[in-house]
C-alpha cells in the first residue's frame, strides 16, 4: 500500500464505528503506527504530544478493534472501520463530538421521531398518529395485522406500485406499534445482532 505522508510523516486516520457508522475520532498515524494497527488489529496512532506511539486504550481499556480499513482516492487519509469498547473520548463520550454513538436509520429515524412528536404534542382531531394512539394497543396491532395481509394480498399480484405503498403503510404502522410498546428501531437491531453471533 503506498500511502502518502504529510511533511511531518503523518497520515490522517479517520475512526468510524463499524456498526452504527458513527465517526469516533480523528487521529493520526506514522507508518509504524499504521503496521502496528495492522499487526495487532487495534487501532495505533502516533501521539503528537507524547511523541510516540499510542494504542487507543491502553490506558482505559476503550480499545478500538479494526473491523476495516480503506485509504482514500489519493492515499493521503485512512477510514478506519472498529468496534469500540467503551467510550472512544478522553473525556467519556461516546465519540471525541460529544455525541452519543447510537444507530441511526435515517429517514426512519426521523420517521420515528416525528411519530413520538405527534404522539406526544398532537390532538387525536388533529392528527391521524394522535387518534391511534389514542385507541389504545388493541387497535394499533390490528391495524398491523390489517396492513400485514394487505402485503401479503398485494404480493401475490403484478402491481409493484401497490405492494410498495402497502408495505409503507405496514412499515409506518409497526414503527407506532414499537412505540406503543415502549420500543424502537434500535431494539430490533439489537436482537437481529444477537441473531447474527449464534
Amino acid at each position: 500500500m503506498n500511502l502518502k505522508y504529510n511533511s511531518d510523516n503523518l497520515i490522517p486516520a479517520i475512526i468510524q464505528d463499524a456498526i452504527t457508522k458513527n465517526v469516533l475520532m480523528l487521529g493520526y498515524m506514522n507508518e509504524e503506527a499504521f503496521n502496528k494497527t495492522q499487526e495487532i488489529g487495534k487501532v495505533t496512532f502516533y501521539s503528537r504530544s507524547k511523541q510516540r506511539l499510542w494504542t487507543k486504550g491502553e490506558e482505559s481499556g476503550n480499545f478500538l478493534n479494526v473491523v476495516d480499513l480503506k485509504v482514500d482516492c489519493d492515499n493521503d487519509s485512512l477510514l478506519i472501520q472498529a468496534h469500540p469498547e467503551g467510550p472512544t473520548c478522553h473525556k467519556g463520550s461516546d465519540t471525541c463530538w460529544n455525541e452519543n454513538n447510537i444507530s441511526n436509520f435515517g429517514f426512519l429515524s426521523k420517521l420515528e421521531q416525528t411519530i413520538e412528536e405527534r404522539r406526544t404534542n398532537s390532538k387525536p382531531e388533529d392528527s391521524y398518529v394522535a387518534s391511534l394512539f389514542a385507541k389504545g394497543i388493541n387497535k394499533l396491532a390490528q391495524k398491523v395485522g390489517e396492513e400485514a395481509v394487505e402485503v401479503v394480498i398485494e404480493a401475490k399480484d403484478d402491481n409493484d406500485d401497490l405492494f410498495l405503498n402497502e408495505s409503507a403503510d405496514l412499515l409506518f404502522h409497526y414503527l407506532m406499534l414499537l412505540q406503543a410498546k415502549g420500543f424502537k428501531l434500535s431494539d430490533i437491531e439489537t436482537v437481529l445482532k444477537n441473531r447474527e453471533k449464534k
